[in-house]
């Protein structure tokens, strides 16, 4: 049954048999001349506004209630990407844990050495007393923009949708305005030193590689960067970057055009969104 249409992105609605608020999203892909419709069905108790995802009161109010909830896809989905990158010995770090069963599932295939950050420390209580019995996890109140840790910590980094929200209010996703780069680019470099060489960063997102690779294939971070896919109708992307490797001449050359090309980009401000900030974080930002 329909309750809600939220202009022509969202159609909210209520699925009786499972007793659960559904939401269908109409993503709308632009590349060059082209643009491509794409429909996912999920779960979904959208915000009040769009802003919303980027504050820590919204996130309190709703972890208080709510008792799991995973972006995009389970890890079985991309399980067969990270069994390759990951190893049950690695120290690994969950960015934005949230109230996801990601760590659990992890933990349960072996996966042990797991830190969880989240800037919710409603949502850290929670998981903690939650999973109290996972005696090797971890969980801390910390913001992904200060991560307190030392050089060379971590051989894994890995978020799910964390840095996605981050980019909730750009309007224009192939000119991200400067406070965002600003800080996305802050974070990256955290991450970077607290990767031990050799370590990774793993990124699963919905964002393609042309929005992407921009941020994360940056010399200076001192990593490579490799993109899988996975999913059936809708494919997700799963990024790793190796700590020590160099980025390949191609990404090199990309940077450096970039770079060139920054020079004649105008320096004003890119406004936000107003008039879509109703709809969820998905729609800010085109794939």
């Amino acid at each position: 049954m329909i309750t809600k249409i939220d202009n022509q992105n969202i159609i909210c609605f209520r699925d009786n048999e499972k007793a659960t608020n559904k939401a269908i999203f109409i993503i709308r892909t632009k590349h060059t001349k082209t643009s491509i419709q794409i429909i996912v069905i999920c779960d979904m108790e959208p915000p009040a506004n769009n802003a919303d995802y980027r504050e820590q009161d919204y996130w309190d109010t709703r972890y208080q209630t709510e008792e799991k909830y995973d972006w995009f896809s389970a890890y079985s989905s991309f399980r067969h990407h990270l069994v390759n990158d990951v190893k049950p010995d690695h120290k690994i770090l969950m960015l934005g844990c949230g109230n996801s069963s990601l760590s659990e599932e992890m933990y349960n295939d072996g996966y042990k050495h797991i830190t969880n950050i989240d800037f919710s420390p409603i949502v850290i209580e929670k998981m903690r007393s939650k999973h109290s019995d996972l005696h090797e996890m971890t969980w801390e109140v910390m913001d992904i923009c200060d991560l307190r840790y030392e050089p060379s910590t971590y051989d894994i980094v890995l978020e799910k949708g964390t840095l996605d929200a981050l980019m909730v209010h750009e309007k224009d996703p192939w000119n991200t305005s400067t406070e965002t780069l600003q800080k996305i680019d802050g974070i990256l470099q955290q991450i970077s030193r607290i990767l031990k060489t050799g370590g990774k960063f793993i990124s699963i997102t919905f964002a393609q590689p042309h929005f992407r690779k921009p941020l994360y294939a940056c010399d200076k971070f001192n990593w490579n960067m490799n993109i899988s896919t996975f999913g059936n109708s809708f494919h997700f992307f799963y990024f790793m970057m190796e700590k020590g490797k160099q980025l390949s001449e191609k990404d090199r050359m990309n940077e450096i055009e970039r770079q060139k090309r920054k020079q004649d980009i105008r320096t004003e401000k890119v406004e936000f969104m107003k008039y879509e900030d109703k709809e969820d974080f998905i729609f800010g930002i085109d794939l």
